[in-house]
């Protein structure tokens, strides 16, 4: 099993401060588990909790991109609660500009948080989890890590990155009895399409309309998402505590619509380039 079915398990939870991840900890703690917590605001998630039982609660704060902070951070969450039960890795932030407008260091900045900030995370909770032959880990991803849209390049590109490395990491530690799940949120009703959670491109390029457009439409969208954090945020121990959901776990009416209609582009992608595909194979040998 992934933790135990009965009783308090520990969670490890990034991003923890605001939006799903905020949810998250009020939830887990609500329901009697011990959570650690990381975060790069630890007085806005304390000061968030106000009236909430924290006894059972370490906050951190960490950057997730210094894999000594990370390490240190796992090890301090095992000499505080024992064994980590369930990791949520959470943490991320979007960004909205055309792949050309793009910089090097706003690219690196983002994969430092949501792919090899992820990454820092499960090497150092892996071994725990490894010698005692269970635990789970949930990997925060999006619908935007199956389908693309315009002016979404960056943040496309590395939640596809943390779907190939979530799939690949299921395979390797199934013999280990650790669970490992993606969970896929649509637009959820959180701050994340607000500035902080949302940043646009230093620079721009002139002709990209639809990127203009796609970015317009989002920062207009507050409000009107269909997506409960807190919802989500129950759908994810659900997740842990069933033991049984999907690797790919959809979250919104939204979510499903668009992956729906991807699979469908992607079948019909494939169908079209099949007779092509089939002309590279070696000939046998007469």
């Amino acid at each position: 099993m992934p933790y135990p079915t009965t009783g308090p398990a520990t969670w490890f939870v990034t991003g923890a401060s605001h939006g799903l991840g905020r949810e998250l900890v009020q939830q887990l703690l609500d329901r009697g588990h011990r959570v650690a917590a990381t975060t790069r605001s630890p007085e806005r998630l304390t000061e968030s909790l106000a009236g909430t039982d924290t006894s059972q609660l370490l906050v951190m704060p960490v950057d997730l991109a210094n894999e000594k902070e990370v390490s240190s951070a796992v090890a301090t969450a095992e000499e505080r609660f024992g064994a980590i039960d369930v990791v949520v890795n959470n943490a991320g932030y979007g960004l909205l500009g055309a792949v050309e407008e793009v910089t090097d260091a706003e690219a690196r900045e983002l994969f430092d948080v949501q792919l090899f900030g992820a990454w820092n995370v499960l090497r150092a909770a892996l071994p725990g989890m490894r010698a005692r032959r269970s635990g789970h880990i949930i990997n925060v991803s999006s619908i935007l890590g199956l389908t693309a849209f315009p002016g979404w390049g960056l943040y496309c590109a590395a939640k596809y990155a943390l779907e190939g490395l979530t799939g690949s990491l299921a395979g390797e530690v199934a013999d280990f009895g650790i669970r490992v799940n993606l969970v896929e949120p649509g637009y959820m009703r959180t701050d994340f399409l607000r500035t902080g959670s949302l940043r646009l491109p230093v620079r721009t390029a002139d002709g990209y309309e639809a990127v203009r457009e796609m970015t317009d439409a989002h920062l207009a969208m507050p409000g009107t998402q269909l997506g409960d954090p807190a919802r989500a945020a129950t759908a994810i121990i659900t997740v842990a505590e069933s033991g049984s959901a999907p690797l790919h776990q959809l979250l919104g009416s939204d979510s499903y619509a668009l992956a729906t209609t991807r699979i469908e582009s992607l079948t019909a992608d494939i169908e079209a380039g099949r007779a092509l595909a089939t002309t590279t194979d070696i000939t046998a040998a007469a």
